[in-house]
């Protein structure tokens, strides 16, 4: 799959959009089951406070240290076996924050690629379920021992399976706290339709049940911040959606980390330069032999203004690092200045091709293939199914 390529112009275009989508990224349609009526439903919480503010917590220090890593990855689908595969990731991932906790200024942040542990895999639906891990797990502990020794944040990826989600292949991002817990599990918001025709991402997504999703975890944890003592962060693995963003952007982040295989440099800077917040992208590294060797690397940390502030073009491993100003950034700061009312009478009007809650349907009958979700997306598709 080839690296996207996006204009600055067509991101402009983009981010006028963004506005209307509000925290539920929908874009203004949702299924009628999305639409409670109920009188009695429990109020929203404040999500967006209206005088352009946003919680946050006392900083620790002025400046922050964040080191990105971009390395190679054992599919666990090429491995011996899944034990042995797992284990060679984990030490992997274990010998790289080491070495960038001993390196140059000490890391307040460290982010990996989308799947540093489980790497990519194919197959069926039950096939793919294997190659996954559990959040919290043996993985999480083990990276937890060595956050609480480097006194950093660890920042991942990773295929993931829920025993409270049967059958659903989950592409969640797990920050791991200086203490060494799991200090939140960012689920993948959505996952774009039509990137590769004929085969659709299978993973689920907190679009695809989102009613469940909130049932269960809060309307909040749809776009989480998680405050801590060095800025406001949010973890996404989504591209080229600036609505996601905005709501981000919206609910107060102010370090926006990414994970992706295969993405563009140019959305992760002007995404930054929209929302007005510091951005950083992992993204993995493949064998130089490989015909995917072309989109490997890239990694980069991006200031509010889209400038680079560090890069790896190529497709090596190594680290990143960069320093944020978060202090001298976080004085007087508001959030973005969308035009909400202006462009609210289009998206009032606008249905999505698919609506929420697609994926909200018995394991046995979710589709099994890429294949097979796009082919069931087809069938379900308001656009091509008025």
């Amino acid at each position: 799959m080839p690296r996207f390529v996006l204009s600055i112009v067509t991101l402009s275009l983009l981010v006028v959009l963004v506005s209307a989508c509000g925290p539920d990224g929908g874009g203004g349609n949702a299924t009628e089951s999305a639409r409670p009526t109920d009188a009695a439903a429990p109020p929203v919480p404040q999500l967006v406070r209206p005088d352009g503010s946003y919680p946050t917590k006392p900083l620790e220090k002025d400046t922050v240290v964040v080191k990105v890593i971009q390395n190679g990855v054992t599919n666990l689908q090429e491995a011996e076996t899944i034990e042995v595969g797992l284990e060679r990731n984990l030490n992997h991932m274990s010998s790289f924050a080491r070495q960038a906790c001993s390196e140059g200024a000490k890391p307040d942040f460290l982010l990996f690629n989308e799947f540093p542990l489980t790497g990519y895999s194919t197959g069926t639906r039950q096939e793919k379920l294997q190659f996954t891990i559990q959040v919290p797990g043996p993985e999480t502990e083990r990276l937890g021992e060595i956050a609480r020794e480097c006194d950093t944040y660890i920042i991942f990826g990773s295929y993931a399976q829920d025993d409270e989600w049967p059958g659903h292949i989950l592409s969640i991002n797990v920050v791991i706290g200086r203490d060494g817990q799991v200090a939140e599990k960012y689920w993948k918001t959505r996952n774009i339709k039509r990137l590769t025709p004929g085969a659709e991402i299978p993973t689920t997504t907190i679009e695809s049940v989102r009613d469940k999703y909130r049932a269960r975890y809060g309307i909040e944890e749809e776009f989480p911040v998680l405050q801590t003592e060095y800025g406001n962060i949010a973890v996404s693995t989504v591209q080229l959606d600036p609505f996601v963003f905005a709501a981000f952007a919206m609910r107060g982040v102010e370090i926006m980390f990414r994970t992706s295989t295969l993405f563009s440099p140019i959305d992760v800077r002007m995404t930054a330069w929209y929302h007005n917040f510091y951005s950083a992208m992992s993204n993995i590294t493949f064998p130089p032999d490989s015909e995917a060797a072309p989109f490997g690397g890239g990694s980069l940390i991006v200031s509010p203004r889209g400038e680079v502030l560090a890069e790896d073009p190529s497709n090596n491993e190594s680290i990143i690092a960069a320093e944020i100003p978060i202090a001298e950034f976080r004085q007087n700061r508001r959030i973005p200045r969308y035009p909400l009312e202006v462009v609210a009478p289009v998206f009032e009007q606008y249905q999505q091709e698919v609506p929420l809650n697609h994926m909200d349907i018995p394991p046995e009958e979710m589709p099994r293939t890429r294949e097979e979700m796009s082919d069931w997306l087809d069938t379900n598709s308001r656009w091509l199914n008025p």
